[in-house]
This record gives structure tokens, C-alpha cells and sequence, in this order.
């Protein structure tokens, strides 16, 4: 198994056939150059590296790390999106032009992660179009969708959530390389901010160990995430036995690994910035967005 250091430097060389300089490569990934002098030695020891390019070897122990999938929450009707959202599932909602699921798609596309799911539920069959554009996309019903949360999407997935994003679909996503096609951990997107009244997270040891709706000094929450195989199975089986308790109906999904059930996660975050990425949650800010709303 590569440790962190050592996975983050053959992520950094994978997608490049020449010598990247150390300079370079710790502008990457965030290191120190001794920090990315040891790896390096390291990795060569190994045969996963030579002369600060990934071999044939280390390639294939990257596969180890490999995003088999993603599973896109895409069932909700989206009230506060109302009147739009009257004939139009949210993600399917033009922004300029675009749908607003297709940043991620497309992201998740230039990633080469093949296995697509979509969690649809209200006017599920108009995401039937999405197939002339991703024929590879495969569809999940969520029959309890007018009556649950987003929890039980996640419940509906199964054990497709082992080494697999979960996407919320109602995401502008304007930096598609957090989409990555390699993951070490499992992890959560989040923007560091002084002070939001929204959902976010605060760390302690590296991990999330709170979760909360407003805070300071915290990570404002983005709806994209990676769940390592191990965690994946954990969190369906958890997700399934807090739908099924009193009250679990009301959930969100996002509550289980980072709220109830947080002993059994280390669940790392992976920062961002506003100008990644954009949820889009009211009609007003719709508007904002795309001047035709208006």
C-alpha cells in the first residue's frame, strides 16, 4: 500500500509522459521539496518511478486507487425552485444553455469513470434525454422520493457506493478536475470560510468530527464526495439502519458517516473554492445566474 505522500506524487506524474522537475512537483501536490525528495526515493525503490517519471509498475498499483464509479442524488423535486421546477426536475434545469447536471457529467466523463448511476425519482423519465449525450449512464428509481429525504437515495444504491463519488445533481461544477480519476481516502468537498449559515464541518486530528448548520472557522459543505470501498459498504449498511429507525425518513444521507454514525468513518476534507463550484439552491439565485429567468 503507497502512503499518502507517495500516492499523491504518482498522482501528480500519471497523466504526464516527461520529467517533471521536484520544483514542480511540489507545486502539485503541496509538498516540501524534502517532502517530495523522500517520496520520490522511495517510489523508486519500489520501481513505481524513475528518473521523476511513473514506470509501467507504478501505474499499475495506482489502479489500486482507481474511482470505479459515481452515483448522482438527482430524485428531489427542489421546491425552492418553484416555478421552474413545476414541469423540470432541478438537475435537468438550463443554466445558459446547459443543463445543470451536465458540469458534472461532463467532468465525470473527462475522468473516464464509465460507471454512471442516477438516483431519479420526481419526473424521473425526462432524464431519459441525458442518453443521447451519455449513452453509458444507467438510471436507479427511488420510489420513496416524495415521501423520505435524500437519505433514502443512498439506501437505494446499494453497494455501488463502495470506491464511488457521490454527486449532488444540482451543482454548477466549474473546475471539472475535482472530478479526480485517483483517490486515496474517502472525503468530503469543502470550502473553508470565517463564518457560514450553512451546512459545514469543522476537523480535528485531519478528519471531520462535526457537522453543523452554521459556523466559524469551519468548511462550508459542497455536495461531492468519495467513498473508499471499505467505507462505501460501511455507509450503506448504516445509511439503511438509520432510514429504518424513528424519524430516519426525515434524514440526510450526509448525516450518517459524519453525524451518527461518525465513530465509524475518518472522513478526510478535500478543499475548494466558490469559484469551483456552485449549488444552486432557490430560484432567485437561478435568476441571478441566467439573466432569461429573470
Amino acid at each position: 500500500m503507497l502512503t499518502r505522500k507517495q500516492f499523491d506524487v504518482l498522482d501528480a506524474l500519471i497523466d504526464s509522459d516527461r520529467k517533471i522537475p521536484q520544483r514542480e512537483l511540489s507545486e502539485k501536490t503541496g509538498m516540501s521539496l524534502g517532502g517530495v525528495n523522500n517520496a520520490l526515493k522511495e517510489l523508486d525503490e519500489k520501481g513505481f518511478t524513475a528518473d521523476n517519471r511513473i514506470t509501467a509498475k507504478g501505474v499499475a498499483e495506482m489502479q489500486n486507487y482507481r474511482v470505479k464509479r459515481a452515483v448522482i442524488i438527482a430524485a428531489g423535486f427542489g421546491s425552492r425552485m418553484v416555478p421552474i421546477t413545476l414541469n423540470t426536475p432541478k438537475p435537468l434545469v438550463r443554466v445558459k444553455g446547459q443543463r445543470i447536471i451536465d458540469s458534472c457529467l461532463d467532468a465525470i466523463k473527462a475522468a473516464e469513470i464509465e460507471e454512471v448511476y442516477i438516483i431519479r425519482g420526481y419526473l424521473g423519465e425526462q432524464f431519459d434525454q441525458l442518453l443521447y449525450k451519455y449513452p453509458n449512464v444507467k438510471f436507479i428509481e427511488n420510489p420513496m422520493y416524495n415521501e423520505a429525504n435524500n437519505l433514502s437515495s443512498v439506501v437505494c444504491a446499494g453497494d455501488l457506493l463502495q470506491n464511488a463519488y457521490i454527486v449532488e445533481a444540482d451543482l454548477l461544477l466549474y473546475n471539472g478536475k475535482l472530478i479526480k480519476k485517483y483517490q486515496y481516502s474517502s472525503n468530503y468537498l469543502g470550502i473553508p470560510v470565517e463564518r457560514t449559515d450553512d451546512w459545514c464541518v469543522t476537523l480535528s486530528g485531519g478528519y471531520i468530527n462535526k457537522m453543523a448548520i452554521g459556523g466559524k472557522n469551519c468548511y462550508q459543505m459542497v455536495g461531492i464526495s468519495y467513498w473508499t470501498a471499505t467505507d462505501g459498504k460501511k455507509l450503506f449498511s448504516d445509511a439503511r439502519e438509520v432510514f429504518n429507525s424513528p424519524g430516519g425518513k426525515e434524514r440526510y444521507w450526509d448525516q450518517v458517516p459524519l453525524e451518527y454514525c461518525a465513530k465509524d468513518f475518518k472522513v478526510e476534507i478535500r478543499e475548494c473554492s466558490f469559484s469551483d463550484i456552485k449549488e444552486i439552491d432557490t430560484f432567485n439565485e437561478l435568476k441571478q445566474l441566467d439573466e432569461t429567468y429573470r
